[in-house]
């Protein structure tokens, strides 16, 4: 049988799709590209997560776009994450023009600009919607991994975490940590901590209240507190049509750990507040995680067993987790086993490392009966990737370097005015633009220092009294029956024990006890 005939027909029956699919482009054939050959990316198998990696330059965004304003056609809501503030052109058709015409035309396929539904979102408020959390819903392990806190250290967080969980005080932004952990290290709470969870060093204690205050002198307090980001707003359609939610870190790029660890925060309460859902024909939510090394990068082992705990769940409660790097060593091998479909453009073989790297992605993809691996990865052009996904038994496809479909969307920022009126117009810029102070660790400290400093002053003054009654021959009550009676004194009491028993009421913040990266 004639070559190409044979990889035609092999190609479509290994990416034939009974039920609604991503259309990724067509197969290349020594050199050729053969429309026939269509490499589809069925939606109902996109919940078993993914990988596309690639050199600097070689089209790894504008394969995350094209999927992005398909899944978006089939009303899937998308999540991204916008490294560079480029991704906001989605929302406006692309101009067409002789490149993508003739990628088209080489398709069989017209070219039909679109744009999409967007919603833009920041960390900083400065260029989308602000989006922020609780320093409860991050927990302890995130938290710590932020500010770059060493085992000891991490282990006393931990402690504040549970200490704070125990006692009822909500921990919403860095003032309520700052004030648990001076209570606990200098504070009235030294002697309870110690007598219960154990001591906190003052030396800990000054280092972690360090790196907070070096924090906030960034300017990124504001990602910590309420009103903290509701996971369902990632769930909207927009006239059938999913929205693309896009995060925009241009403003904090180099703080990696803190936005990649955001990120995995969300990831995980997605995670815990989605039901179950079994097999559906297209999945509830796709989440790309682009820069996907720095979430990984010099990680801690129970953290990196969190993250493969998240993957490896969160699929059956319909998400889908795409993860966007330069080359599949970025990502550690008990997370890359859960990534069924894969998309690798063109690797680069400059250096040893280069050579090591493209050594260790070949070993990862089955043998081809129509290429050498190692060099067709090398020899892949712009917008085109060497691919295989799992068909929708579950069965990985054939290897198959394919010449990509254009995105319709354009494809870079929209001008800076339309930015502005998208954002203005958006009802969920004004829903987080305000931020909330709700009664929290910090005021429910502050005040039990204040009372028992109160407390402190009454039996000082009645000492006093006491001491000028004994001088003047008068009889009197004891001190501390005088103290103890005193409505004011009893009123304070009251307060002081309820607090210190957990009693005190008031609402807790979203996170939970139990959560996967808090207690």
């Amino acid at each position: 049988m004639e070559k190409k005939v044979l990889f035609t027909e092999k190609i479509n029956s290994s990416y034939n799709t009974q039920n609604p699919s991503i259309y990724l482009g067509a197969g290349i054939l020594d050199g050729a590209i053969i429309a026939e050959a269509q490499v589809n990316l069925s939606l109902k198998m996109m919940n078993r997560h993914g990988l596309i990696a690639g050199a600097t330059g070689t089209g790894k965004t504008r394969t995350l776009q094209l999927i992005a304003e398909q899944l978006s056609d089939a009303g899937v809501p998308v999540f991204m994450l916008d490294v560079k503030g480029d991704l906001s052109g989605l929302n406006q058709p692309g101009p067409t023009n002789a490149k993508l015409e003739e990628r088209a035309t080489a398709l069989g396929m017209p070219f039909n600009p679109s744009g999409f539904p967007v919603e833009l979102y920041s960390l900083t408020g400065k260029s989308g919607a602000q989006m922020r959390a609780t320093i409860l819903e991050f927990g302890p392990v995130l938290l710590s991994k932020i500010l770059g806190l060493n085992e000891t250290q991490a282990g006393v967080m931990a402690v504040i975490f549970k200490y704070a969980d125990d006692n009822t005080l909500a921990l919403v932004d860095l003032n309520d940590l700052k004030k648990v952990i001076s209570y606990l290290s200098e504070g009235p709470g030294a002697a309870e901590i110690k007598e219960n969870y154990g001591s906190i060093s003052t030396a800990t204690s000054g280092t972690i209240l360090r790196k907070i205050v070096a924090i906030e002198q960034q300017g990124l307090a504001q990602i910590f507190g309420e009103r903290s980001f509701e996971i369902q707003d990632l769930f909207n359609r927009v006239d059938g049509k999913g929205v693309i939610s896009l995060l925009n870190i241009s403003d904090v790029q180099n703080q990696p750990v803190l936005f990649s660890t955001f990120l995995l925060s969300l990831l995980a309460e997605i995670f815990y507040s989605m039901p179950e859902a079994g097999d559906l024909d297209k999945p509830k939510l796709v989440f790309f995680f682009d820069e996907a090394h720095l979430l990984f990068k010099d990680s801690p082992k129970a953290f990196l067993e969190q993250i493969e705990t998240v993957i490896r769940l969160i699929r059956s409660k319909g998400i889908g987790v795409f993860f966007c790097t330069q080359t599949p060593m970025d990502v550690p091998e008990s997370v890359l086993a859960q990534l069924g479909n894969r998309v690798q453009h063109a690797l680069r073989a400059f250096t040893p490392n280069d050579v090591e790297a493209l050594k260790k992605t070949v070993n990862t993809y089955p043998k081809s009966e129509f290429y050498e691996i190692d060099r067709i990865l090398t020899s892949l052009g712009t917008g085109q990737a060497l691919i295989t996904v799992l068909n929708e038994k579950g069965i990985p496809t054939e290897v198959v370097a394919t010449h990509l479909t254009p995105p319709r969307s354009v494809m870079g920022p929209m001008p800076a005015a339309d930015i502005d009126t998208l954002i203005q117009s958006s009802e969920l810029y004004g829903k987080y633009k305000e931020t909330i102070d709700p009664e929290s660790a910090y005021d429910i400290l502050t005040k039990k220092v204040n009372d028992r400093l109160a407390i402190d002053q009454e039996i000082l003054k009645e000492k006093e009294k006491v001491k000028e009654e004994q001088k003047s021959g008068r009889p009197e009550k004891s001190t501390m029956e005088k103290v103890i009676n005193a409505p004011f004194t009893r009123q304070i009491g009251t307060a002081i024990i309820r607090g210190l028993f957990g009693m005190l009421s008031g609402k807790k913040p979203r996170g939970k006890s139990g959560s996967l990266f808090g207690f």
